[in-house]
């Protein structure tokens, strides 16, 4: 059985206004995570992020580039507790 891992991530840079949350929350859809992604009144990214290891690593790594908009200037990222009542990966509203 895969181990599961569930991270925090603050990225920051030229990451708002850049479709960056919904390339997150594609690419997560794509290697089967769960979690969420929401802008910050600060001008970051937050997102947290579970499931397969291999698969967060996967994410974390896409983070620090982002989409082909984003001028990605720092990641973040901390081991944080499962969730779970998660069942997908959403945009959620800015916090």
């Amino acid at each position: 059985m895969p181990a599961l891992l569930a991270k925090h991530l603050e990225i920051r840079g030229k990451v708002q206004g850049v479709y960056f949350r919904e390339s997150m929350r594609l690419e997560a859809l794509r290697l089967g995570l769960l979690g969420w992604v929401r802008n910050r009144s600060d001008g970051s990214v937050e997102a947290f992020i579970q499931g397969e290891a291999a698969a967060v690593e996967e994410l974390e790594t896409w983070a620090g580039v982002g989409p082909p908009s984003a001028d990605v200037s720092q990641v973040k990222s901390e081991k944080v507790s499962p969730d779970p009542t998660l069942k997908s990966f959403q945009r959620r509203e800015t916090g």
